[in-house]
């Protein structure tokens, strides 16, 4: 009887167990105006005993951070170059894009300046500080012909390779997220698309210049789920990212961003091209 009542015991603790594995718990990090498709996620995975939690960062520099200490398991927040310049200047972190998710068009905004060809000499431009964005800030300076990059200019270049300046502007880099506040003391400010809505701006309408979306140029700055590289294969990982590109989801991103971002699901070939490139620049 104590060998059958054992026998009971473990196999009770065995099932307790294997049941337990069933509701996994995934933290995943935000720093986006996606919020809301993140939530749907978050509702649809539930149905398959995926308890996902939302943990929002005001700070670009925190995520990957968080994701590399294992306090988060994936984050949703940055683009290709922001991913592959963070790894490059902290070599302990062993990160991966697993997914791409949205590509957030950048645009230059005003409250003083009606059309880009108005700028006048001089004008004030507040452009985001962090490598990867202020060159694709300064690019998008150039696209709009207020200013000549020299011929060498990489995806971190940065103010001081900055070849012509007819207007003579005065390009001040301040953080990402201070951008859309820096408006009242600016003419024109370059705003990364989730900052903009936050602000209260519509990313599609709003600016009076706006990155491109179909030049290869702009591959860089797709946006992505990013893990631990152990973890891109990850099976439950890789069911929340499929729910982020379920119908339900799409939806929501697109009433959220007021359809201010295009979305891109690329195939594990082609993330992994993207990120063998940008390794080798």
């Amino acid at each position: 009887m104590k060998k059958l009542f054992g026998l009971v015991i473990v196999t009770v603790l065995l099932l307790s167990a294997c049941g337990g594995n069933n509701n996994k718990k995934v933290t995943i990090g935000v720093a986006s105006n996606d919020t809301k498709a993140w939530e749907k996620v978050k509702e649809l995975a539930k149905k398959d005993d995926i308890d996902l939690e939302i943990k929002h960062f005001s700070d670009y520099n925190l995520p990957n951070k968080a994701l590399n200490d294992g306090d988060i398991d994936m984050n949703a927040f940055q683009h290709f170059a922001f991913l592959d310049q963070y790894k490059k200047a902290h070599k302990d972190a062993k990160l991966s894009a697993m997914s791409t998710t949205v590509l957030a068009p950048l645009g230059i905004y005003s409250d003083k300046v009606k059309n880009i060809k108005k700028v006048k000499k001089g004008a004030q431009v507040a452009i985001p500080n962090d490598v990867s964005n202020q060159a694709r800030a300064l690019k998008l300076l150039e696209s709009a012909g207020l200013i000549k990059l020299k011929k060498n200019f990489g995806l971190n270049g940065t103010i001081k390779d900055i070849e012509d300046n007819p207007k003579d502007l005065n390009i001040k880099a301040v953080d990402a997220q201070q951008t859309a506040r820096a408006l009242s003391d600016v003419d024109i400010s370059v705003i990364n698309n989730g900052v903009a809505t936050k602000a209260g701006k519509d990313a599609k309408k709003d600016p009076i210049y706006l990155e491109k979306e179909d030049s290869k140029a702009v591959q860089p700055y797709i946006n992505v789920v990013a893990v631990k590289s152990k973890d891109v294969d990850n099976k439950t990982y890789q069911k929340i990212v499929k729910l982020y590109h379920s119908k339900e989801a799409q939806k929501a991103l697109k009433e959220d961003t007021k359809d201010g971002e295009k979305p891109v699901d690329l195939s594990k070939k082609e993330i992994e091209e993207i990120e063998k490139d940008l390794e080798n620049k």
